[in-house]
Order: C-alpha cells, then structure tokens, then sequence
C-alpha cells in the first residue's frame, strides 16, 4: 500500500449507481467501467455484476454514490428507478471490504467542490442537491421545496423542460440558481446532469460539472 508523509493511502473502487448504469473507477485506473441498470437492478445482482468486472483493479475500500436518500452512511429509503432490497442490505459483507454510501449527487458535489460554499445541482430526471461548506457535504433535497406553482424539481428537473420548453426551462434554472445564491451566500454552483449540457449560457456563479467529478468525490470520501 502507497504511503504520504508516513500514512497509508488505500485504493478506492467507486461506484456510481444511476438510472441507466453503475459506473465505477478505481484509484489509479484511467477507463471507467459501466454495467446497465434499471428497474430490475437489486443491490445482490448490483455486487454479482461490480465484482467479475473490477477482479483485476486492485481496491482496499469502496464508496457508493446511491441515487436516493442516506442518513448516517445507511441507504433511508428505496430507490425509484431501481429494483427493491437496497435498505438494510450489507454491502460490507457482500464486497468483502469497508463500505461508505453517500448520496450520488452528494458524491457529485465533492468530488467538484473546489473551495468556500459551493452548491452541486444536478439537471437530470428530476433534481439533486447537495451544499459543500468548506470540504464538508451536506445533503440536501431542495428539489422538493415549494416554488410557483409546484416545486424546483417540477421546474427544473425532466418534467419542467418537457411542459415549458428549453427556453423557458433555460431562465428558470438562472432565476432559481440566482435565488439560492442569494439566500445561501454561495461562492458557485455547480451544474451537472444529463440536461445541463441544454444551457446555451451558464448562469453568473456558476460552471458546468463533469461525470467524472462523482468517482473523485467516491475518492475523497477516504482520505484525511
């Protein structure tokens, strides 16, 4: 195991499970690996499918970014968009190894973070969040606060670019990144997901974040 300044550094496998795939990275390694997702995917065939495509990667730890909510590093409810089975499963037994679960825009957020407060919005099926302060990630469901008529995520998530438009869908990210600038005293927010690449112009504070972002937030998770 490598060291820095007399400390072990362990190598990390990252899991990014989405909708569509689980991706995953290990330290070290330049090609991310990826395995289809879907309805049907429970957490045992999620680990049957993870470990004959990681076997020669070699990893001491393992980070999860799930697509739902976790509280105190457990998964608190079942996904959406996923097979059943996810609370209460044992992922340390399963992979054989130390485990830590974040939620996946949580993971995000990290792994872009790159000083002060800054705020991960993910522009996808619906709407994730997470708040940095200072390297530290606070979870967030700000999606399903109240705004208009509906909420942020019925504005800014699939549902409110499908009813209003690219155009229309377009100002709404730029007045709701403007408020929570504001009322948070953020120093930038950071824009991913599959429809943030539909913004002709990015908002002020603000810059366009990077899949890859979610494997190095799995990264982080590890050290200090």
């Amino acid at each position: 195991m490598a060291t820095k300044n007399g400390k072990a550094l362990q190598k990390v496998l990252s899991i990014d499970i989405g909708g569509t795939n689980v991706k995953m990275l290990a330290t070290g390694e330049k090609e991310r690996r990826t395995y289809p997702s879907g309805k049907h995917l429970t957490p045992e065939r999620m680990v049957e499918a993870v470990k004959p495509l990681t076997k020669d990667w070699a990893y001491d730890v393992i980070s999860i970014g799930y697509p739902g909510a976790v509280r105190g590093g457990l998964i608190a409810v079942e996904p959406h968009n996923l097979g059943h089975g996810w609370v209460g499963f044992d992922f340390e037994a399963a992979f054989g190894c130390p485990v830590k679960i974040i939620n996946d825009a949580a993971m995000q957020a990290l792994g872009s973070h790159e000083k002060g407060t800054s705020m991960f919005l993910g522009l996808g099926t619906g709407l994730g969040t997470a708040l940095v302060v200072h390297g530290t990630v606070v979870p967030m469901e700000l999606g399903h606060l109240s705004w208009r008529k509906g909420t942020f995520e019925d504005y800014l998530g699939l549902r409110g670019l499908e009813k209003y438009g690219k155009k229309e869908w377009r100002k709404n990210v730029a007045r709701v990144v403007e408020r929570l600038v504001s009322v948070m005293f953020l120093d930038e927010v950071v824009l991913g997901g599959g429809n943030a690449k539909k913004l002709k112009e990015l908002p002020p504070n603000c810059r366009l974040g990077n899949n890859a972002h979610a494997f190095e937030g799995g990264f982080k998770l590890w050290r200090g």
